[in-house]
């Protein structure tokens, strides 16, 4: 299901009011805005499917990750109205379709929301290859449909969230109980056993879930939704605050509320350091990077907090990130689908460089990750084994998994630059080989300008850089049988416009091989000699640059009918083509096409032209176009 704890908590009781009469917009607009999700699809399915009407479906399914649903409505809306569909729609629809492992697709879209290309499924393959460790897992309760998640440690327990139990009245959101929080054991078989709730003074009518506890267990932060409703925009809200309870004399007392907690903002997924010293959380508050950002606050001895600090953009996006875990080794995980990954959310990790700066986060690849969402990874550093959530089974459950070292990976990985200017390169193909010729693997360079391969020890490659309108780069390399092997390749691709003075770019953006004209006689096509020795010159050319391609354009003058000019060019372009072929180069590299008289050199007044202008205008162009 789509967590009601990523973003706010709606406290609202829809009965059968909309039961006893047809069904309109207004009614389903209503139950939405107050995020009772599954009531709101009810209504919008029975109404006519206005592009409003297709949004909130499709946002109803897609909160509450019923993603074949989602796609359904979203499909049918940008079939109907995709030239005023709102941006931020387009990466719901992408997600959605990546839930589904339609990943094909939901790179396609992306790729409109994002401005560059995504590969996702070759993406997750090099995440899962250079990731330093695999995982072993196993999901903790035989029981699916539980909706357990937000674990934590708790001395020699677990603390965890759930709606097991639960009794009472649903919430909107996706009609499931309220949120309590519960304490259990693990055996040996990773499954959760002595399962108990918290006491009452925990766990109240209101969701409760996330809790984290200082190192001696007398003090437990944790999550509870506001009891407070207020209008957010067209919204009404009860955001979701941190607690704090103590434990004296064997039980729970004094849950008091953080002074960063707020009627108008969340603050969610508390997390102690290992010397319970600072506090990691989850908030939309004013000033992030957009939606959820991860926030580090100091605890002084007394107990007193500091001033919240946002991450920055290094781990923070304009999307969603949520239930960070700092290990005791300082790495920070966390849960995005900001960051590229597999789709919704995944699981990433930074090393922390300063008290507020860490590293650019990585994907923990395919065996944590998958079209799901993913999320609430905790880990003991020194056993390599911890737990996390993910809903990949339908609902949230919790997951127990061991660590292991990935085998040995030889990893090379670089950027590709123009030659000439130094400029990062966007869209560049870089392909790898090994030492016979064949081809082994290539990626699709994205906006960073680099790529990255694994290879094996003992062996030679060779890495080839293309760009079109480029000279193709290559680099030749040996790994060694010593650990990991880092090439950092600057692979730096030339021009044909700046190697070549008789190439020249266009203020159009064509690529034109500038030579001497190639003239024809009157109605004829066949190759005269000296257009030949101009030939000549290309065919040096295209053998000088093997991955050069080009296309052969005739034109002719305006005399006779169009219909003829434009069959006669096409034998001559054709006729030039074939030359070029019986000269030693591929056919594959070559195209030809006839203008006929439409694109004149010249243009005569009243088409009256010289014979010396009618002459000129009977020529071959040369464009590259790759």
């Amino acid at each position: 299901m789509r967590k009601i704890h990523y973003i706010l908590f709606v406290f609202c009781s829809i009965t059968t009011l909309f039961a006893q009469k047809k069904a309109t917009v207004k009614d389903g607009n209503s139950l939405f805005q107050t995020k009772s999700y599954v009531k709101a699809a009810a209504i919008y399915e029975q109404v006519a499917p206005s592009k409003e009407v297709l949004q909130n479906l499709g946002d109803c399914y897609y909160y509450n990750f019923q993603m074949s649903n989602a796609v359904r409505a979203y499909k049918q809306l940008f079939t109907t109205f995709k030239d005023s569909v709102q941006k931020e729609v387009y990466f719901r629809f992408a997600n959605a379709l990546k839930g589904t492992k339609d990943f094909e697709k939901g790179d396609s879209v992306m790729k409109i929301y994002l401005g560059y290309e995504q590969n996702t499924q070759k993406f997750m393959k090099s995440a899962s290859r250079n990731s330093a460790t695999s995982y072993k897992l196993e999901m903790m309760s035989q029981d699916k449909n539980k909706g357990d998640f937000g674990i934590s440690f708790y001395g020699d327990k677990v603390a965890f969230s759930s709606t097991r139990n639960a009794i009472g009245k649903s919430y909107g959101w996706n009609e499931k109980p309220y949120l309590d929080l519960f304490s259990a054991t693990v055996d040996d078989k990773g499954q959760l056993n002595n399962v108990t709730p918290f006491p009452d003074l925990i766990n109240t009518k209101s969701h409760e879930s996330n809790a984290t506890f200082t190192p001696d267990g007398k003090i437990m932060y944790f999550n509870r939704s506001g009891d407070k409703q207020i209008k957010v925009g067209e919204e009404i809200v009860a955001t979701i605050k941190i607690f704090k309870a103590e434990f004296k004399d064997g039980k729970w007392i004094y849950a008091t509320k953080l002074p960063m907690s707020s009627d108008e903002y969340s603050v969610e997924h508390p997390c102690l350091t290992k010397d319970g010293k600072q506090m990691y959380f989850a908030s939309d508050m004013p000033g992030g990077q957009g939606s959820m950002d991860l926030y580090v606050v100091d605890i002084d001895p007394s107990g007193i907090f500091g001033q919240p600090r946002n991450l920055g953009p290094t781990i923070n996006t304009i999307h969603r990130e949520q239930f960070p875990f700092i290990s005791s080794e300082g790495i920070l995980y966390f849960a995005s689908d900001g960051h590229q990954g597999s789709g919704n959310l995944d699981v990433f990790m930074s090393k922390k460089i300063s008290d507020t700066e860490f590293d650019k986060p990585v994907n923990l690849g395919s065996t944590i990750n998958g079209e799901m969402d993913d999320f609430n990874y905790i880990i003991d550093e020194v056993k390599n084994q911890g737990y996390f959530a993910s809903n990949r089974e339908g609902d949230d459950n919790l997951y127990t998994f061991v660590r292991e070292p990935n085998k040995l990976q030889y990893l090379v990985e670089g950027e590709v630059r123009d030659k000439k200017t130094l400029q990062l390169l966007p869209g560049s193909t870089v392909k790898l080989y090994d030492d016979k010729g064949v081809l082994l693997d290539e990626v699709l360079v994205g906006k960073d300008g680099d790529f990255m391969f694994n290879t094996e020890p003992n062996k030679k490659y060779k890495i080839m850089a293309f760009k079109d309108f480029y000279i193709p780069a290559e680099s030749e390399f040996e790994t060694s049988q010593n650990g990991k092997v880092y090439l950092d390749l600057q692979m730096k691709v030339e021009s044909y416009y700046d190697a070549e003075d008789i190439i020249n770019k266009k203020e159009d953006g064509t690529v034109l091989i500038d030579l001497e004209n190639i003239y024809f006689d009157l109605d004829k096509w066949n190759i005269k000699p000296q257009a030949a020795d101009v030939l000549n010159v290309l065919v040096n050319l295209l053998k000088k640059y093997p991955y050069m391609e080009i296309q052969i354009g005739s034109h002719t003058d305006s005399r006779a009918s169009s219909m003829y000019n434009l069959r006669l060019s096409n034998k001559r372009a054709a006729s030039a083509l074939e030359y070029l072929v019986q000269n030693g180069i591929e056919r594959r590299r070559l195209s030809s096409v006839g203008y006929g008289e439409t694109k004149p050199l010249i243009i005569c007044p009243k088409n009256d032209c010289t014979e010396e202008e009618h002459a000129a205008n009977r020529r071959c162009t040369f464009m590259i176009i790759k």
